[in-house]
């Protein structure tokens, strides 16, 4: 039913700024993750089934925004002044229940997506 695909990862220095993008199969509430080298995988944003309420980790709050496009089912990791300390795997994910305000618990999300790479040099 629920699938997610991740795309926007890349190499960049620190200071610039990428966009990532979550393609999901229809309308959910949406989390972002990342898991960097050696750590365990880490909450970074959420956004509501309705877009109107959002969530950050404090480590990117001010600097990352998450957005979505409903007409395309399509969610956005907006990430500027990178640091090296950014770089990892960023993965999106739906809670189990989809139409929700923003959850930051990894165990509510039943759904992820293969990740994608943000490598972020000094």
């Amino acid at each position: 039913q629920v699938q997610l695909v991740e795309s926007g990862g890349g190499l960049v220095q620190a200071g610039d700024s990428l966009r990532l993008s979550c393609a999901a199969s229809g309308r959910y509430a949406m989390g972002w993750f990342r898991q960097a080298p050696g750590k365990e995988r880490e909450f970074v944003a959420a956004i509501s089934w309705s877009g109107r309420t959002t969530d950050y980790a404090g480590s990117v709050k001010g600097r990352f925004t998450i957005s979505r496009d409903n007409a395309k089912f399509t969610v956005y990791l907006q990430m500027n002044s990178q640091k090296p300390e950014d770089t990892a795997v960023y993965y999106c994910a739906t809670p189990e229940n989809p139409y929700s305000g923003t959850v930051s618990r990894q165990d509510a999300y039943a759904y992820w997506g293969q990740g994608t790479q943000v490598i972020v040099s000094s």
